[in-house]
């Protein structure tokens, strides 16, 4: 569990003396991690790898929200489960495997589906929230929970061999809804488990930036990955003042 203590221990000075060694990071950077509350929503294929590195990073609180359970096909991609887990629910075992990576922090499975009813309640004991889910209905909902708890959403996607990412500070800059005003339809789709574990891996990437204070975050940006060919592209994004979830007409 999480010390009430923002101060970092020896024993945490050692864990963490390579990120805490970066320039922009320092001690002051990892107590920020320390005292850091983060929500991951979605414990698939993306949110396996923003959660093993945000709890190896030391973010002092992670809740994980999923109601799914592990299956075999799950395997290539969600990281965090073995053909043990298989049958178990995804929350309670990511929960379980994330404390043997880093006991002394606060890991808190939810086995429950995000709805417009509960959204805001499981969401608003967080500073940030990061977008792993594998359908746009349920991303609109935590959308528009962070936009009226005014915290910031960290989305990625990803399909075959690409994916995307981009962070939206609410009200502030361009939302899902403002890029995506229409969900594509929903299924399930190929999808390559390294690529998941490289657009997960940016999306906790962005979220440390983002608790240790550094600016140069994906905002108004969606960056979208191929690797087929290894190439990256960011496009640039503008906030429709219209939009229906964070517009202010």
């Amino acid at each position: 569990m999480a010390s009430d203590s923002i101060t970092l221990t020896e024993e945490e000075m050692a864990r963490y003396s390579r990120q805490i060694s970066i320039p922009e990071f320092g001690k002051a950077g990892q107590e920020k991690l320390k005292n850091a509350r983060a929500a991951v929503a979605g414990a698939g294929g993306l949110g396996s790898a923003v959660a093993i590195y945000l709890a190896a990073a030391g973010i002092g609180y992670i809740k994980i929200i999923d109601d799914d359970v592990v299956e075999l096909s799950n395997l290539n991609r969600q990281i965090l489960y073995s053909e043990s887990d298989i049958g178990r629910d995804k929350a309670h075992s990511a929960e379980k495997k994330l404390r043997v990576i880093n006991p002394d922090i606060e890991i808190v499975g939810v086995n429950e589906r995000i709805t417009e009813k509960n959204a805001v309640g499981l969401l608003k004991d967080v500073d940030a929230v990061v977008d792993c889910l594998d359908n746009f209905e349920t991303r609109y909902v935590i959308n528009d929970a962070a936009i009226e708890l005014g915290i910031p959403l960290f989305h990625g996607a990803c399909m075959e061999m690409g994916g995307q990412v981009m962070t939206v500070m609410p009200k502030r800059t361009a939302c899902l809804k403002c890029i995506f005003p229409n969900p594509p339809p929903h299924k399930k789709t190929p999808i390559l488990g390294a690529v998941a574990g490289t657009i997960g891996t940016i999306q906790a990437t962005e979220v440390i930036k983002f608790f240790v204070g550094m600016e140069s975050l994906l905002t108004n940006k969606l960056l979208i990955y191929d690797s087929r060919f290894f190439s990256y592209d960011i496009i640039e994004l503008e906030r429709n003042e219209k939009c229906p979830s964070c517009g202010v007409i």
